[in-house]
């Protein structure tokens, strides 16, 4: 209430746990401030759905801070499959998976915990990114439930409507690899770290490396939300044309399904 009381404060990052986004974000954008929200970016798709609502009344700008939306692998990543040099994609891979059980956060549900929200919002994303909103026909997935009621580990495929074919995993249990794959007809493209890609290496269809791109020299990897959020507030937009509220609703409504399949809700959906 401070914060959001000072008139030398423009634009809030709201980095709290899952949970308090709407209420935190609703409070800064009615006091006049625009917020960049951390993912996940609501506890579920009726909070999100409520931030929105509250950004199109005030006209405030309101965008969630999922980085690699933001970032110039984005692009980089996009311009190698368009070139042809691994032909038409046939199926994309994901993982992002870190023991963070110590973390009281991550396994509290009353904080919406879990690996779905903290994590596997990443693969999520990378795949969606690539497949640029496609419709999916349907969705397979299973989980491992942790002692406190949350997902543990959890594995999801994602059956595109075009015939692409995608899987996921995340996990608070244990160490991956976090690579992004993408198959083509002409060779594959692997990513390194899908939660801040360091480097893409493109290989032929007899598993020769054919291209190696670094990725640009970052100061953080924030600074690219930040300066997007900056310059939609400076112009008055409520969204940022890297995340659109149109995208973030998608990719919640997504992870409610998911959770429905799995029976997991929060103490506070109840």
């Amino acid at each position: 209430e401070e914060l959001v009381a000072d008139p030398n404060v423009d634009l809030v990052y709201i980095a709290t746990p899952h949970n308090l986004h709407a209420e935190q974000a609703i409070l800064c954008m009615k006091a006049g401030k625009g917020v960049l929200v951390e993912k996940a970016f609501g506890a579920n798709a009726a909070q999100s759905r409520d931030m929105l609502d509250i950004s199109n009344e005030t006209g405030m700008l309101c965008t969630e801070a999922i980085w690699t939306r933001y970032m110039p692998s984005r692009g980089m990543i996009d311009d190698i499959i368009a070139s042809g040099i691994i032909g038409d994609v046939q199926a994309i891979d994901a993982n992002l998976c870190y023991p963070t059980t110590a973390k009281a956060r991550i396994t509290d549900p009353a904080l919406a915990g879990g690996a779905l929200l903290d994590v596997g919002v990443y693969p999520i994303n990378f795949i969606d990114m690539i497949m640029h909103n496609a419709p999916i026909a349907r969705i397979e997935s299973s989980m491992r439930t942790y002692e406190t009621g949350v997902d543990a580990h959890n594995s999801m495929t994602f059956y595109y409507e075009n015939g692409v074919m995608a899987t996921a995993q995340s996990s608070i249990l244990c160490h991956s690899d976090r690579m992004g794959s993408v198959w083509g007809t002409k060779g594959y493209m692997v990513c390194q770290n899908i939660n801040n890609v360091e480097a893409i290496d493109v290989y032929d269809g007899n598993h020769t490396i054919i291209a190696h791109y670094d990725v640009p020299a970052q100061l953080t990897g924030y600074e690219y939300e930040v300066a997007s959020a900056a310059k939609a507030l400076l112009e008055g937009h409520t969204e940022c044309a890297e995340m659109p509220h149109a995208d973030t609703m998608r990719i919640m409504e997504l992870m409610d399904s998911l959770r429905r399949d799995w029976n997991l809700t929060y103490p506070f959906e109840r």
